[in-house]
């Protein structure tokens, strides 16, 4: 049997466009990430090694003042962008393709057993 080499072993990953192992591109004033599907609260870790835990809410970045000076997001996606930020720790989220966009952020429910979901009575 013969022997593969290292180089000739190596198994490079497919591109895709949000997978888990994909690095969110970076700004120089902002940490970025992808969010998760159903992702509500924020899953960065500080200095001590916890989880932030605060609410992702959708980022409404051209009324900002403090972004305005900045312009890092307006610059790199544009005015109206879907960006979801951290409210403790100001990390932002970029949506995944899975999730579709525009949506609550608490998801999209469940359809309700009641009402107009149930055929009518009949006379």
């Amino acid at each position: 049997m013969r022997r593969r080499s290292a180089a000739a072993m190596r198994v490079l990953p497919l591109p895709t466009t949000m997978t888990s192992s994909t690095q969110a591109p970076q700004l120089p004033h902002h940490k970025v990430k992808f969010k998760k599907p159903g992702q509500r609260a924020c899953n960065e870790k500080n200095e001590k090694g916890k989880f932030c835990g605060g609410h992702l809410k959708r980022w409404f970045y051209t009324t900002d003042v403090l972004e305005q000076a900045c312009g890092d997001v307006a610059k790199a996606w544009g005015k109206d962008a879907e960006v979801y930020r951290c409210e403790h720790c100001k990390t932002l989220y970029l949506p995944n393709d899975e999730e579709a966009g525009g949506l609550n952020v608490a998801g999209p429910g469940q359809i309700s057993v009641f009402g107009l979901t149930l055929p009518g009575k009949e006379k």
